[in-house]
């Protein structure tokens, strides 16, 4: 079996869906002939921790960890933040404190491509001993953080191995980049490019990634890209009794903050309990995971209040007990430039939850052609559409009717497992190259 370097800083016991990603691919890669060796963190500063996850590594897969020296202790000294970092730092810009707005100009100053950085001391030469121990033939890096794809980019350099770089979301210019000033953003931009050229191939979690990098970078050949869908894995779930709700219960599992927001759900509902279509106490809402202080806020100063239980971050099985309980299942995607084309992770757990979607996005989105693609639930641009789907759901929960009619065959083409073997034919590609092709890919 061939070995493929897997680089990522997200690995458990962190938490969330970047982990998924990865957790899935070494998993399943082995069905495909290539065997994993994993080079992560020994002392992450992780927004969410799940022991649980580190039972789903494969007991034949080694695990490398190393040091990283991070800013994160500093950054909570400074700003005073107990919120999950990556909450805190994509809160409002707008009702941030003087000092978080002095941690985010160092930030954005001095940490490039990002505040993982400090892991390139250790993870460069650690990876060098596992390309030469384990008989290495390809790297794969994983990110966020981009130091990754930096680390993978030093290795090539150094062992002309074939490097698959994988872009879970875009690098610069992204809602998650730092307002940098000309200079530590004009660095960035090289370290993206340089990566984009350096790797042999770039593996895509969704096709607005691949638009947005040749936008930037036009002579980057289409052929190095290629894009491969999240999804999610069966054997994740758990069983659970199907019993009927005594009210209807709308679910949310993942991170809430200034951009992302569920305040046109609020409105909506707000409205038809206002209008007397639906009674209070036959509502239910849940959010499962970290919220950020503004949305919090929000949450509590809402009507429905009563109705509304904010749950802190689980481990996933028991955050996918929750979900298959549920109705619905909620989807919010950031408000930014790049909303129409934002597929994020989340959704393809709710596919597998088999739940109707409701999902808080602009129209004639990435997201819609999915569900459009799956006929599992429904985009809301607005609280006076979200009002009108809500008002029909609701009708259909109370007579006992399916809300939705999925198309499980769809559904189907997303798992984990599908995930990978597309994975594994990327590093075929990659590995047949001549030494010449990979040192100028």
């Amino acid at each position: 079996m061939r070995r493929v370097l897997v680089v990522a800083y997200y690995f458990p016991p962190s938490g969330g869906p970047g982990v998924q990603r990865v957790l899935k691919m070494i998993r399943y890669l082995p069905d495909f002939g290539w065997e994993p060796v994993v080079l992560t963190v020994s002392n992450g500063t992780f927004p969410a921790r799940d022991e649980s996850l580190c039972q789903e590594i494969p007991p034949s897969v080694h695990v490398e960890r190393t040091r990283i020296l991070e800013p994160y202790a500093l950054y909570r000294r400074l700003t005073g933040t107990t919120q999950a970092i990556d909450v805190a730092v994509l809160t409002d810009h707008a009702r941030t404190s003087w000092r978080q707005r002095i941690a985010q100009g160092v930030r954005a100053t001095l940490f490039i491509p990002d505040a993982r950085v400090g892991w390139l001391l250790d993870a460069v030469p650690t990876g060098m001993r596992l390309i030469k121990q384990w008989n290495i033939e390809a790297i794969y890096t994983s990110s966020p953080p981009y130091t990754c794809a930096v680390i993978g980019r030093a290795l090539k350099r150094r062992t002309r191995r074939a490097w698959v770089m994988e872009l879970r979301d875009p690098w610069t210019g992204f809602l998650t980049t730092p307002r940098r000033w000309w200079l530590p953003r004009m660095i960035d931009r090289h370290l993206e490019r340089s990566c984009l050229e350096r790797a042999d191939r770039i593996v895509a979690a969704w096709e607005g990634i691949v638009s947005d990098a040749r936008e930037k970078y036009p002579t980057l050949p289409a052929e190095k890209f290629v894009t491969i869908p999240n999804g999610f894995d069966p054997a994740d779930y758990p069983t659970v009794e199907a019993t009927r709700t005594s009210a209807l219960t709308i679910t949310y599992t993942g991170s809430l903050y200034g951009l992302r927001n569920p305040d046109v759900l609020i409105a909506a509902l707000e409205r038809l309990v206002a209008d007397g279509m639906i009674p209070l106490q036959r509502l239910r809402l849940r959010f499962v995971g970290r919220v950020g202080d503004d949305v919090a806020t929000a949450l509590r100063q809402s009507s429905l209040w009563q109705q509304i239980e904010i749950v802190p971050y689980l481990p996933h099985t028991e955050s996918l007990r929750l979900l298959l309980e549920s109705d619905i299942a909620l989807l919010v995607v950031d408000r930014s430039s790049d909303s129409a084309d934002i597929v994020p992770g989340k959704v393809f757990e709710y596919l597998g939850a088999g739940k109707p979607i409701l999902a808080l996005a602009p129209h004639s989105s990435a997201i819609e052609a999915l569900l459009t693609e799956t006929r599992a639930g429904t985009v809301c641009a607005d609280a006076a559409e979200c009002a009108t789907v809500l008002a029909q759901w609701y009708r259909c929960w109370e007579e006992a009717r399916p809300i939705t009619t999925p198309n499980t065959s769809a559904i189907a083409r997303y798992h984990r497992r599908t995930a990978a073997g597309e994975l594994a034919a990327v590093l075929d590609a990659a590995t047949s190259l001549s030494p010449l092709e990979q040192s100028s890919a």
